[in-house]
């Protein structure tokens, strides 16, 4: 870890010179030797992070939801030329030139917080050593390895030996029960944010191998954050914790607002929108129209949750408009396989006979056969010309039910 972390000292001098100033600033609140005043320097070191890596989320979400989409087709790819490899990357690399979707944009948040990371864990293994790093002089390495997080040195370990901790002021059981702590949290947090985005920010409606990978990630990255982290100093539990939770809040955020078509978010927003609108008779912010537009424009191609969503209103006397506003109205017909009123017209279902029905029909289909075989037997043989009776009986029509055949006894 210390031979990685030395390969991002180029970027440490920015690093601790961030750390020193939010120090300053929380030194004078707290003070400059305590745990708090290093502790939300961390921490406010992450949020400066993450801000400023708010446009590489949004192209990670775009990314994801676009690489979600394009499952079936790479499904097909891979069947089609499923003995021959290179072929099956060139039509791989055609799709993705097509659809402009980059698979790699999904690790660009995490790519991008590497050299930060493994600089403060460089900076916090000189403080744990003594030694002056970037901007950090010999004064404020001296404070940071004074400063204790809940009785544990920002710079310990969990596999520290007893007189390192000794040397830091601190003893081994609280370092060892902060961090770990600290791992579980942060491993718990890594499990929920994954586990998010699974249950609830996923298309139900396509079953791909994609799907796999998410739900073994799930249970992969926690597992390595907790081996990883009982070789991390408290303060890049810190940070990591935090990175975790801003993560945690961010997703949060985004599939209340803007969830994946299809995903079971997307049903729970639009029936607080439904609500919403029907409760005031009219849209009331931007998001909601933009939804709304997007739902009118799909027409046919609209999933299960939207197609409630148009009907919901349509009981309400609204319609949905093209511009995202809606219109008191006739409410829309929703079709019995689910459709609305715009995909044809619905089709009826035959009426499921009952076993007496059934039963009565086939008894009468067999007397029909019976006397359709005797009939030629009764009459006699003539130039084809049907008998009177027979003429009257079929033009009146008014003979109903079912006609006994005569025995033969009384031909």
């Amino acid at each position: 870890m210390d031979t990685i972390a030395s390969l991002f000292s180029f970027i440490t001098t920015p690093v601790s010179w961030v750390i020193v100033q939010f120090h300053t600033m929380y030194g004078a609140i707290f003070g400059p030797d305590t745990g708090w005043a290093w502790g939300l320097s961390i921490v406010s070191l992450v949020v400066l992070i993450r801000i400023c890596l708010i446009p590489l989320f949004v192209k990670q979400i775009k990314s994801t939801r676009g690489m979600q989409a394009l499952q079936p087709e790479m499904k097909k790819i891979q069947e089609r030329y499923k003995n021959d490899k290179q072929r099956q990357s060139e039509e791989m690399m055609k799709l993705y030139k097509e659809t402009g979707t980059n698979p790699l944009s999904s690790c660009l948040p995490i790519l991008a917080q590497s050299p930060f990371f493994f600089a403060l864990y460089h900076v916090l293994s000189k403080i744990s050593s003594g030694d002056e790093i970037g901007v950090l002089n010999q004064n404020l390495v001296d404070s940071a390895r004074e400063a204790h997080i809940f009785g544990a040195p920002i710079a310990a370990k969990f596999m520290d030996s007893e007189e390192k901790v000794a040397a830091l002021q601190a003893s081994l059981t609280d370092v060892r029960i902060v961090t770990a702590v600290m791992i579980v949290l942060m491993s718990a947090s890594q499990f929920y944010t994954q586990r998010q985005l699974m249950t609830k920010n996923v298309d139900l409606s396509v079953k791909t191998p994609f799907m796999q990978q998410q739900k073994m990630l799930m249970y992969i990255f926690p597992v390595m954050f907790a081996v990883m982290g009982i070789n991390f100093p408290v303060g890049v539990l810190v940070y990591w914790l935090t990175t975790n939770v801003w993560t945690m809040g961010q997703q949060m955020y985004v599939i209340h607002g803007n969830p994946t078509p299809g995903s079971k978010a997307q049903a729970q927003l639009l029936e607080r929108m439904q609500k919403s609108i029907v409760r005031h008779g009219k849209v009331r912010s931007r998001r909601e129209r933009n939804v709304i537009k997007q739902i009118a424009a799909k027409g046919r191609e609209r999933n299960e949750a939207e197609r409630r969503f148009v009907k919901g209103l349509g009981m309400a006397r609204l319609t949905v408009q093209a511009d995202g506003t809606v219109a008191k109205g006739e409410p829309e017909v929703e079709a019995e396989s689910g459709t609305t009123a715009d995909s044809g017209p619905k089709r009826q279902q035959p009426k499921r006979l009952t076993k007496a029905q059934r039963q009565a029909a086939a008894a009468e289909s067999a007397a029909k056969t019976s006397l359709q075989k005797e009939e030629p037997e009764d009459k006699p043989k003539t130039a084809g010309k049907p008998s009177s009776g027979s003429a009257r009986q079929a033009k009146s029509g008014q003979r109903k039910g079912q006609q006994r055949p005569k025995h033969p006894s009384k031909k």
